[in-house]
């Protein structure tokens, strides 16, 4: 056995924007797992800023997700959640070797048998108020990681936002590691008993959290630059 090397990221928001490359925070955060020798990639919510973005936007997107050299694992947001029009339904996705989309390819996890290790997480389905970490999942393979797209309650006024989460509901998880999403910076999330983190988007934040998962049962979190160009 070996140490298991995540690479998460969240919010990279993709759409038109001009003269720039459209793809630019995708390929950061692919080319990064590449050089890192990750063996999952997780993106946790609102990789798309919208459903409604072109599709020659969704089918680069996927063209780009093809060259990954590691398994992709998605959870659609609250900016592209799983509506009739999502993203996510476009053809280009579908089949696609080593993309896992939770609502579409994927219930509610995915087993990497190979490295005993269970993925799960609680997709938005639509625009509507959820609770994303509200229905955790039993422990069925030695490593256990949830993702959670929502706002994470640390003051009272908080409970009047959407898409809560609770230092009680992260706890509860049970989880190694909990890759949060829909922040915008980077920074550990909850009271400490479980490892839970956003990953910031990469325009903002410019680093993906990188986990790793030793054999000896210690969980390492640390942020790794994304290259410039």
């Amino acid at each position: 056995m070996s140490d298991i090397l995540l690479v998460h990221s969240s919010d990279l928001h993709l759409r038109p924007n001009g003269t720039e490359d459209e793809l630019r925070a995708l390929r950061r955060v692919i080319d990064t797992a590449r050089d890192l020798g990750a063996d999952v990639v997780l993106l946790a919510g609102d990789v798309f800023d919208a459903n409604g973005v072109p599709s020659s936007l969704v089918e680069a997107a996927a063209a780009l997700i093809a060259e990954s050299a590691s398994p992709v694992v998605i959870l659609p947001g609250n900016h592209d959640c799983l509506t009739d029009d999502s993203v996510y339904h476009h053809p280009d996705f579908a089949g696609l070797p080593d993309l896992h989309v939770f609502g579409v390819s994927e219930d509610g996890s995915v087993v990497f048998e190979h490295l005993d290790l269970e993925v799960w997480g609680q997709p938005h389905v639509n625009y509507r108020d959820m609770r994303p970490l509200g229905d955790p999942r039993p422990r069925s393979t030695r490593w256990q990681v949830a993702m959670a797209h929502g706002h994470w309650v640390t003051r009272p006024e908080d409970r009047l936002r959407s898409w809560l989460i609770s230092d009680e509901e992260i706890s509860a998880s049970g989880a190694d590691y909990v890759a949060l999403g829909h922040w915008e910076l980077a920074q550990p999330a909850g009271d400490g008993t479980v490892s839970a983190y956003y990953s910031g988007s990469p325009g903002r934040a410019g680093t993906v959290n990188v986990i790793r998962l030793a054999v000896d049962g210690a969980v390492e979190v640390i942020r790794v630059p994304l290259p410039v160009a």
